[in-house]
């Protein structure tokens, strides 16, 4: 949160480093996101567990396009190494990048259904600085909704590239 706007959040320029990641990538429902990523999460942790790849960072998404009633996304685990192709099952896990260049970040406090309060403020924030939004962002699930139970305490980092 910002001292100058209470309640907004402070949103920071970054530069980004290509990081490897394994992920589900599919086409989903906006109301079936929640059952996707408890199915991506886990298949994609065995695969990995699989592979003894380390995780190098909390569970994500990543948005393709603008959603609409349905959503691009691709969810996973950022990885320490590369992930090679996992076998077969119903669910497929691909290896993934988050790409490097320039973006901004926030940190999101509060329920998932007000996320967009953040991208809209990061949007601002993009347009008095004279950049475009990238096709593609992402989150950063850093607080387990199974642990904290209460929606007002959740931390989300969102990143959004610059096109």
């Amino acid at each position: 949160m910002t001292e100058a706007n209470p309640g907004m959040p402070d949103i920071k320029p970054a530069q980004l480093k290509e990081q490897p990641t394994a992920v589900v990538r599919e086409t989903v429902p906006m109301q079936a996101l929640r059952d996707f990523f408890g199915r991506a999460f886990g298949t994609v942790m065995g695969a990995v567990q699989e592979q003894h790849v380390q995780l190098a960072g909390p569970p994500f998404a990543l948005y393709r396009g603008m959603p609409t009633d349905v959503v691009d996304v691709e969810a996973g685990f950022p990885l320490a190494a590369p992930f090679t192709h996992a076998g077969g099952g119903a669910t497929k896990v691909v290896a993934g990048t988050l790409p490097s260049g320039r973006a901004y970040e926030a940190m999101h406090v509060g329920p998932y259904e007000s996320l967009q309060q953040t991208y809209g403020a990061i949007v601002a924030r993009m347009q008095e600085d004279g950049e475009s939004p990238g096709d593609a962002m992402w989150e950063y699930y850093l607080t387990d909704p199974g642990v904290e139970p209460d929606p007002a305490k959740w931390q989300t980092l969102v990143v959004w590239p610059v096109a």
